[in-house]
């Protein structure tokens, strides 16, 4: 969850209009990807249980 916006990463539906296919782990999202709501870095998100 990116703790800027709120924004949820789902690994199972990925964020295909910003280049992560779905079934992407959050591992492998590349380090220099933006959150698609704010454009916050990946070091602003945190790990949820849902």
């Amino acid at each position: 969850m990116c703790l800027i916006c709120g924004w949820i990463y789902d690994e199972s539906a990925g964020a295909p209009d910003h280049g992560i296919a779905p079934g992407t782990a959050w591992a492998d999202v590349p380090m220099n990807w933006t959150c698609p709501e704010c454009g916050a870095r990946k070091e602003d998100f945190e790990m949820v249980q849902i």
